[in-house]
């Protein structure tokens, strides 16, 4: 069978408008769920720079909200939407970016539509598994099973593959990307890989060793630039443009890998978390 290579754009385009406004309800309470969780469990505290992002719209309609956190355990937390529901674009996100005091990979989240329903949810590598193979045997062999699993179970779901390289190159092995229709069976296995997936990491949170001080200020430089590059090469920035405009878009984009942050990063706190 051949595999569609379009982008979100043109999924977008060609359906036309579809009220998605139902599985946008479903998007956010679930993504809302996992960040009271992830709220309950860390210390954060939002960055200022995001203020003005609470509540955002445009003149054709489109709304969103960004939320930016950060705390001695968490570099950069992501909590956002962005929704033209009623002409069938969606997107929603959490994405956690640890300190250098571990070296367990992000949580990186994104569900969205366009309009048909969209899922992304990987553990963002902080290393070269083909060498780390230490990272490699703890948290990516032991999820193959699963996700294989996943893949050979639900028919209805069909492999979101981006054309972009740079996208593809960012993905871990065993990242969920897809594309399913917009009813209650994706609802439901979208709700178990994920609320599965954040109990295993918050375990592995809990139980990693701590990285040498020495090490640190190298992990955070490197995590800070993976995260601006996925953030500014994510070609569904074309979307934001579309909707907000190319300054807001610019200023959406530095807020989701931090350019204009105002609290300090974890490393330079000191030994809080420890």
């Amino acid at each position: 069978m051949s595999q569609n290579l379009k982008s979100v754009q043109e999924y977008f385009d060609e359906a036309g408008p579809t009220d998605v406004t139902s599985l946008f309800a479903d998007w956010k309470a679930l993504v809302d769920r996992l960040a009271t969780r992830v709220k309950d469990r860390f210390e954060l505290q939002r960055d200022p720079s995001t203020d003005a992002l609470e509540s955002f719209t445009s003149e054709a309609g489109p709304s969103g909200s960004v939320r930016a956190y950060t705390g001695p355990e968490i570099d950069w937390m992501i909590h956002s939407h962005m929704e033209s529901a009623a002409m069938g674009f969606v997107n929603v996100h959490l994405t956690i970016w640890l300190g250098p005091q571990v070296r367990v990979p992000h949580f990186g989240m994104a569900l969205g539509a366009f309009p048909q329903g969209w899922m992304f949810l990987d553990s963002v590598p902080r290393s070269n598994l083909i060498t780390d193979t230490d990272s490699f045997d703890r948290y990516y062999g032991p999820l193959n099973d699963e996700w294989e699993q996943i893949q050979a179970e639900n028919d209805f779901i069909q492999p979101f593959v981006s054309r972009s390289a740079f996208v593809r190159a960012s993905l871990s092995p065993t990242a969920y990307c897809f594309m399913a229709p917009g009813d209650g069976r994706t609802t439901e296995l979208v709700s178990g890989i994920a609320e599965r997936h954040l109990d295993r990491w918050l375990q592995w949170v809990d139980e990693a060793e701590r990285v040498p001080a020495d090490e640190q200020a190298a992990l955070a430089a490197q995590d800070e630039l993976s995260r601006r590059n996925i953030a500014e090469r994510d070609p569904a920035n074309e979307m934001g443009e579309r909707f907000f405009g190319t300054e807001m878009t610019q200023q959406l984009v530095r807020a989701l890998w931090g350019g204009d942050r105002v609290l300090p990063r974890p490393h330079l706190l000191g030994d809080a978390s420890s």
